[in-house]
């Protein structure tokens, strides 16, 4: 895996930004009312954190306003809505942002104030009421959402005298089960090294109707180890401990559309959420293609992370539109348009340069090239997430199937 020689903390937004001291955590179920921040293209993801650049005045005063209060706004996604002649329409599921650093700056001559924000996703949410005020700032009414995690399915079944003795369930790779075959190749004998008489916490299961391994597809534990595993195999990067922050990072780092994002986003157990997010990753292929015409742009194995977050990450530019930006080594069929520059640059000490889709001219994203002899790597890609895609947009039409709805129960 090639990574920046400093870690990426988005040094564009300057390093003199204000830290916000404190902590809001809503109560789960509660109803609350906030303002919201509709953002197009984003579905922000607990854990994750959105870099802001303001100049509306209703919004410099909002998040001022939240500043001095709670620290705590919601985002919302904005999609388009192809039943009402392509208009945009909001997302009923979002997600509260933190405010954790900030700096307000105003222009001397116009007396134009503006705002740089960096937030963190906290808490996922449904909206209940929305309105929009005389002021135009709009303002809802929010359900916060739980956060499930039950025990495991055999407690109930399990002997209290297990838990003293209960170990790991044994290892069932190929390498502890031995065959021998003859000349010819024919097995004649096989041994299982896997010792049978261990108590694990699956051993519970005999006593129950369904065998173990019917359990163990709802194991955390399990569905954490097969995630990271999946995970590893295409981008090998620090994955976090915790099953519920692994679900989020899931959720926020798969090339997928906004929707198949929030359908992840949906579920309030954690299980169902590494279920579902588990058999995304596992029907995908190796490629990013172009959105628009299909064109193959990149393969999942130069994917990379120039974030701290992972492979995407957040970055806002000069105007205040958010991107979302995957980060890959190579790329194939892509042109550059225009001369590359290093005003404004996301990373600090590499130039920039458009991209376009060789074959139907869309933008896809940049070329950064590094100015520095001390940078690593010399050359990358910033995909748009909104600008590709993969197989995993393909899910929508087979998860109606009865045996996929079946997967995710």
């Amino acid at each position: 895996m090639t990574s920046l020689s400093h870690p990426l903390i988005q040094y564009y937004l300057g390093n003199d930004l204000e830290d916000v001291r404190g902590r809001t955590i809503l109560e789960e179920n509660s109803v609350v009312t906030m303002p919201l921040l509709l953002l197009p293209g984003v579905v922000l993801v607990p854990g994750q954190v959105i870099p802001l650049q303001l100049y509306q005045q209703r919004l410099v005063a909002m998040v001022r306003r939240v500043a001095d209060k709670d620290k705590t706004f919601g985002v919302v996604n904005m999609g388009k809505s192809f039943d009402d002649d392509d208009r945009q329409k909001s997302s009923s599921l979002g997600c509260t942002a933190e405010i954790f650093s900030m700096k307000e700056e105003m222009d001397e001559q116009s007396g134009i104030s503006t705002v740089r924000v960096k937030a963190r996703g906290r808490q996922r949410f449904r909206i209940e009421e929305i309105k929009h005020e005389i002021t135009g700032d709009v303002m809802a009414r929010v359900r916060i959402l739980p956060e499930i995690s039950l025990c495991h399915a055999l407690d109930g079944a399990r002997l209290p005298s297990h838990y003293k003795i209960m170990v790991s369930p044994p290892d069932d790779s190929d390498d502890m089960i031995k065959t021998a075959v003859d000349r010819q190749g024919r097995a004649f004998a096989s041994v299982d090294l896997r010792r049978k008489s261990l108590v694990t916490k699956l051993y519970s299961a005999n006593y129950t109707w369904w065998p173990p391994w019917v359990y163990k597809m709802y194991d955390i534990e399990w569905l954490a180890e097969q995630t990271r595993a999946e995970l590893h195999s295409w981008c090998p990067t620090s994955l976090p401990d915790d099953p519920v922050d692994l679900s989020f990072w899931v959720a926020h780092n798969l090339p997928i559309d906004d929707e198949l994002r929030l359908r992840l986003l949906q579920f309030d157990s954690v299980v169902q959420r590494l279920r579902f997010g588990l058999s995304i990753i596992r029907k995908t292929d190796v490629l990013l293609c172009c959105h628009s015409c299909h064109e193959k742009i990149a393969s999942k194995n130069d994917v990379f992370g120039m974030s701290q977050e992972g492979p995407l990450g957040s970055y806002v530019n000069p105007g205040g539109y958010v991107h979302e930006m995957f980060t890959v080594t190579a790329v194939q069929n892509l042109n550059t348009s225009g001369r590359s520059s290093t005003e404004f640059s996301w990373f600090p000490g590499y130039a920039w340069t458009i991209i376009n889709c060789k074959q139907c001219y869309s933008h896809m994203g940049w070329m950064f090239t590094a100015t520095e002899k001390s940078l690593s790597p010399r050359k990358f890609w910033g995909l748009c997430r909104s600008s590709i895609k993969t197989n995993f947009s393909t899910l929508e039409s087979e998860t109606d199937s009865e045996e996929n709805k079946l997967f995710i129960m």
